[in-house]
Order: structure tokens, then C-alpha cells, then sequence
């Protein structure tokens, strides 16, 4: 299990560094939000910590593992593309290990891992000193920078960054594969050569999309049943594309337990309990949820526009397999969802008139 801490604004000035030299963190982007009525921030942090190793025994396990899920030849894992997607998943996991970060002159304690290496932690920060930060900040004031606190003499820098998100304004939270990463979920055997062996290619026009309403104040978080493994490859992957920066809610997954079988498995009950969550954080924000037809995402949005009509604006499927908006499916997944506020689309330039100044008032044209 992941832990939960809830830490004051009090600094530890006498922390010590539990990261050994042959050990890394990786922080993996959160957000933060307003709480008692603006008084002070709520700041998620979420990271790993590992020992990187080529454990041959692990190697195996994960090549049986994709042979068994794609056809996956074992000379195919030679390439260097394939090596450097399978490194996370063969790392020494390090748990019960207490993590610290340094976030401005202030070190806060940042959680202890669990048994997969996972530590999470919820800092709660002064409003001044949150806007006495951002101010400061490389990023721009609307992120937190921050780095874990390393022992005397290891130079190594971890740096992690939060997201400053207010209570108002537009989210949105977008699915990855076949959202805007061309990923094939539908086929198993391109759906493992995607992921593993092939350089990530993006579904065109989504990246201009994006920068566009992001260009508008819109917030982002991107959301996917891919293992927090991707993590690197999908961060440099939204990176080089031009697609905004966001917060990103990925799957866990270990070789050695039950959730490896379901490293392609069914989307819906992880899936639902993250876009849950984001809601229930940011009640007065409204959101646009963007996927794909590919697997469960109608219905997991269909599902929150049904629950929170106050909030979701707007939900947008890519069509993936040539289903209309007339389509069985689509009439079960957005049963009673007022029907201007669900798209079907096959070219993000049909969504060129949803923008974040419009979405709550969505548009009468008629559907694609």
C-alpha cells in the first residue's frame, strides 16, 4: 500500500537522507489546490524510489509476459528501444524507505515507500508562503519546483514540480492511447510493438489542440491505464510533441503480483476512481474529458457527465473503429447526457469550436 502523511508547514531542519548512492527517485507530476477558503494550499507529492538493475530473471518474466500477451520474438528484445522501455520494469524496488524534499528554504517529509517502491504524500502550505514561492519558481507561477534531500556528498539532483491549480477555470483530463499517442489497444500484437518496440507517434492535430486550450488557461491531466513504468518515455513523449504540460495518473503494476496480468487488462475501475477523484478535488472547475473508443472510455465518461453535470461540460471520443454517434454504444454509454455535450470525432479539427471560453456553454451545431 502507498502511504499517506499529512504534513505541517514546520520545517525539519534535522531530516536526514535515506537515499543510498545506488538508489534513485523519480517524482512523477501532481497537483496542488485551495483549501480553507484560500487560506492555504493542498500539495500532492508522489514519487518512486528504486535500485536500476538488468535482473535476468526479471527480464524473462517480462519477455514471457509480452510473448504471452502479443507474440513478442525474443530477439526483438535487443533493440534499443526495447531496452530502454523494459529498464523501469526490471528495478529493485526499495521499500520502507522515508523520502524528504526540499521545497523552497523548507525540507517536509515526502512519505516512506512501499513494498513497489511508491511513496506519496499531502503537504499543507500557507497561502503566503505558496504565492512567496511560485513567484520565485523557474517554472513559472504556475508550478512548484522542488528536489529530494540527498546525503552529504551525493550531488545528484531529484526534482519533482506540482501543479498551482485554482478553484475555477476549465481541467482537462485526457486519456493517452489512442487519444493522442497512436497506440492500436484494439490489437494486441500492435498494441505490444507500440508500446515496446516502436518510437511513440502522436495522432495528429491533438498536440495544436491542446497548446490551443492550454493557450486559453486551460488545466491538464493526463490520465492512462499504462504502468507507471511509461512514466519516462510518456513524459518526453508529451514533451517533444508540444503537448502541454500536466499532471499525470497512470496504473500500478508489479511482475511479481497479481497486477501483471493486467498490464493491458479492462481500464474501468482505475480509470473511474481517477477522474473521481479529480472531481471531487476541484468542485467548481468544469472539465472537458477526452478519449477514445478503443476500450472503456465512453463509458467511465458517459458515467461522470451522468454524476457531475455541473462539472463535465463536455465529453470528446476519437472514433477509432468508424462507429457513428447512432452507434448501440454510444446511446447506452451516454444514456441521459444531454446530447450537445458529447462528440464523436475522427480529426481534432472537428473540435476546432469547443474552447475553453464556449465549454460551458456548449454548442448547438450538429454532431460529427
Amino acid at each position: 500500500m502507498w502511504s499517506f502523511v499529512f504534513v505541517l508547514t514546520l520545517p525539519m531542519a534535522d531530516a536526514k537522507s535515506e537515499i543510498k548512492d545506488d538508489e534513485v527517485v523519480v517524482f512523477y507530476p501532481t497537483y496542488a489546490r485551495q483549501v480553507d477558503d484560500g487560506r492555504a494550499w493542498s500539495v500532492s507529492v508522489h514519487g518512486s524510489i528504486f535500485e536500476p538493475e538488468e535482473d535476468s530473471l526479471k527480464r524473462e518474466a517480462l519477455l514471457a509476459l509480452l510473448r504471452r500477451l502479443g507474440g513478442l520474438a525474443k530477439e526483438e528484445a535487443e533493440t534499443r528501444i526495447f531496452k530502454e522501455r523494459a529498464r523501469a520494469f526490471l528495478v529493485d524496488n526499495e521499500g520502507g524507505k522515508g523520502i524528504a524534499i526540499r521545497l523552497g528554504d523548507k525540507v517536509y517529509a515526502a512519505g516512506t515507500s512501499g513494498a513497489d517502491g511508491h511513496f506519496t504524500a499531502t503537504l499543507k502550505l500557507p497561502a503566503a508562503e505558496v504565492d512567496r514561492l511560485r513567484r520565485a519558481d523557474p517554472d513559472g507561477p504556475d508550478w512548484l519546483t522542488f528536489q529530494a534531500v540527498t546525503r552529504p556528498g551525493d550531488r545528484r539532483t531529484f526534482a519533482g514540480r506540482v501543479r498551482l491549480i485554482g478553484p475555477g477555470g476549465l481541467s482537462v483530463i485526457s486519456d493517452v492511447d489512442d487519444t493522442i499517442k497512436v497506440s492500436m489497444v484494439r490489437d494486441r500484437r500492435a498494441l505490444v510493438r507500440n508500446t515496446f518496440l516502436r518510437e511513440f507517434k502522436p495522432v495528429e492535430g491533438m498536440a495544436e489542440l491542446y497548446r490551443r486550450w492550454a493557450d486559453a488557461g486551460a488545466a491538464f491531466h493526463y490520465l492512462s491505464a499504462s504502468p507507471w513504468q511509461l512514466y519516462g518515455p510518456l513524459c518526453e513523449f508529451i514533451e517533444d510533441q508540444g503537448f502541454p504540460p500536466g499532471t499525470f495518473h497512470l496504473k500500478r503494476f508489479r511482475l511479481k503480483d497479481r497486477s501483471a496480468l493486467g498490464l493491458f487488462g479492462s481500464q474501468e475501475g482505475y480509470k473511474s476512481a481517477a477522474v473521481e477523484r479529480i472531481l471531487a478535488d476541484f468542485p467548481r472547475r468544469r472539465f472537458i474529458l477526452v478519449g477514445d473508443a478503443g476500450e472503456q472510455d465512453p463509458e467511465i465518461y458517459g458515467a461522470a457527465a451522468r454524476k457531475h453535470p455541473e462539472q463535465v461540460v463536455r465529453v470528446l471520443i476519437r472514433n477509432v473503429d468508424g462507429s457513428g454517434r447512432e452507434d448501440a454504444r454510444f446511446k447506452a454509454a451516454f444514456d441521459a447526457v444531454p446530447a450537445d455535450r458529447w462528440r464523436i470525432f475522427r480529426h481534432p479539427q472537428k473540435l476546432a469550436d469547443v474552447l475553453p471560453e464556449n465549454a460551458a456553454r456548449p454548442s448547438e451545431r450538429p454532431q460529427d
